[in-house]
């Protein structure tokens, strides 16, 4: 079990009981809501890469859902950010790009939405700005969290364009090394088609001369 598994598994008890329509409601109307609309309807706009982006989304699912791994999966697959890569197995582990992103959104995840806090509208007004405070404070974690995650993507793109180009180099390699194999049967077949061409000559110039010879020959013969 890694150390993310291990926050994923402890650090999260909250038991967010609302249909995923009504959340996702309560997650449009809070203060930052259009951001997280903006990423439901997968909009990338703000971050270097979709990675990031998903990333973001996940961080608030995981505040709206209680750090709930599985509806967090279930909500994020909804979303316009899904795409083939989500599924993709990209770690020793076996775990996919999905169940990856996801641990890590809950270990960064310090606060966590909790529905059956109860509490008047002048408690809940406080409450909510100390949550926008918390929110404040927990932006620097999220941000350490895109950074390693943004390292990570850049890391891994370093090592595949490594192997690629160490693959483009081998290949360059054979190529040459065939390219010179075939120059040194181009080579051997002008030599043997030029010794073709002499014996060729001598044969023709020998059967000329017989032929000369042959006939000065049935010349004398025929005068005397």
């Amino acid at each position: 079990m890694t150390a993310e598994q291990a926050s994923t598994d402890t650090a999260v008890d909250t038991d967010v009981d609302l249909e995923d329509k009504d959340l996702l409601e309560k997650a449009r109307n809070a203060s930052n809501g259009e951001k997280f609309e903006r990423l439901w309807r997968g909009s990338t706009a703000g971050y270097e890469s979709q990675s990031e982006a998903d990333m973001a989304l996940c961080c608030l699912l995981a505040f709206w859902t209680g750090g709930d791994h599985t509806r967090m999966d279930r909500l994020f697959r909804q979303s316009g950010l899904l795409r083939d890569k989500w599924d993709d197995v990209h770690y020793a582990d076996g775990s996919t790009y999905g169940e990856k992103t996801i641990e890590r959104a809950i270990a960064s995840t310090s606060e966590f939405y909790d529905p059956d806090t109860r509490e008047d509208s002048s408690e809940a007004s406080s409450r909510q700005s100390e949550s926008s405070t918390a929110g404040s404070r927990d932006e620097p974690a999220r941000n350490h969290a895109y950074l390693v995650e943004k390292n990570r993507l850049l890391t891994d793109r370093i090592n595949d364009l490594e192997a690629t180009l160490e693959e483009k180099d081998e290949r360059i390699a054979d190529l040459e090394a065939t390219n010179e194999t075939l120059r040194e049967a181009l080579s051997d077949c002008q030599e043997a088609l030029e010794r073709r061409e002499q014996s060729s000559s001598h044969e023709i110039d020998a059967d000329d001369s017989n032929s000369i010879w042959g006939r000065a020959r049935r010349f004398v013969r025929d005068d005397n």
